[in-house]
């Protein structure tokens, strides 16, 4: 009983680090466009994005939470060993990421490290095929909406302010705070509900719960962890998406939040997980492109899309191998 406590344990801690993780580096997705066009000093904005996204988990319900806990992989196959591995191959791929300042998904890289752990442990018969495929095409399609979704914003905020004087910018500027608690809400209720879902997993696992039923301590515990960790920022990616891209002015933050804001929103109240650094990098280009496709710089859009599509495989890998040296 002591070590199956001991192991139970140390999976919680591993996802509250890869929570804590997580929020540092998607600080950089709510308050670099903030940052850029001058809206909020940088601490105000981490600060204004922290609470709002510590209140989104406790506001729109665990529906995100029930699809990667119970959706994706078989609690009745799965060791907490083979759950620590998928863990720790998704924090090691976010460290990596964030130390060379690549914009990459925490969002895949956790999907990734749980199936890749789950394969290595017990093979197919541990991954549940209908609710991963719904994961992957939730995944995969968010940043193409979001694009989308950012060029047509942008056309019709163009349309409705053609005859509206200098002065408007300073309306976009301030009602950035707005747009971006928006954001910040929906990406703590649907990346803060992904530890929820794997701690909830590894308490069924454990048998402390006999069904997945979120324990209210569980949303408290990483709400909070995604909070401090969303407060100590990700520098290094709010300057990649803050200005690599293009000079991005508050009409642009507006456009980028409002869209980036809807798009993970809806995601959410479906329970569909969706990456937020994804969304919103894709909502940016949209908005740039919309404006002058000529504007983008697409050789930085290019690297980002290729970090997106190593990280699943890349994080899947890095938690097999953490499995098969532990075992």
């Amino acid at each position: 009983m002591l070590i199956t406590l001991s192991a139970l344990h140390f999976v919680i801690i591993l996802a509250l680090v890869f929570e804590f993780t997580n929020g540092m580096r998607d600080a950089s997705n709510i308050v670099a466009t903030m940052i850029s066009s001058r809206a909020f000093r940088p601490q105000t904005a981490l600060t204004i994005t922290a609470l709002a996204e510590f209140a989104g988990p406790f506001l729109f319900g665990v529906t995100v939470a029930k699809t990667i806990g119970d959706d994706i992989v078989a609690s009745n196959v799965l060791s907490l060993q083979a759950l620590s591995a998928g863990l720790a191959g998704a924090i090691l791929w976010n460290l990596l990421t964030w130390f060379f300042g690549i914009p990459s998904s925490s969002s895949h890289a956790l999907i990734g490290g749980l199936v890749g752990a789950a394969l290595m442990s017990s093979g197919l018969t541990a991954v549940k095929p209908a609710g991963l495929y719904k994961v992957l095409l939730a995944l995969f399609l968010s940043p193409i909406v979001g694009f989308l979704a950012g060029f047509l914003v942008f056309r019709l905020i163009h349309l409705l302010a053609r005859n509206a004087t200098p002065r408007i910018n300073e309306f976009f500027k301030r009602s950035q705070l707005i747009t971006a608690i928006a954001l910040a809400f929906s990406h703590g209720t649907n990346d803060a509900q992904k530890t929820i879902g794997i701690i909830t997993l590894s308490l069924i696992i454990g048998g402390r719960l006999k069904d997945f039923s979120v324990p209210f301590w569980v949303i408290l515990l990483s709400a909070s962890v995604m909070a401090l960790g969303t407060s100590l920022g990700g520098w290094r990616l709010i300057r990649t998406l803050g200005g690599k891209f293009y000079k991005i002015r508050p009409v642009h933050s507006f456009a980028t939040q409002l869209t980036a804001g809807f798009v993970i929103l809806s995601a959410s109240v479906a329970g569909m997980p969706v990456s937020t650094s994804q969304v919103v990098s894709s909502s940016i280009i949209g908005v740039g492109a919309s404006e002058r496709f000529g504007k983008v710089r697409w050789g930085v859009a290019a690297d980002i899309l290729t970090a997106w599509l190593i990280t699943i495989p890349a994080a899947g890998a890095l938690s097999a191998a953490i499995f098969w040296w532990l075992k």
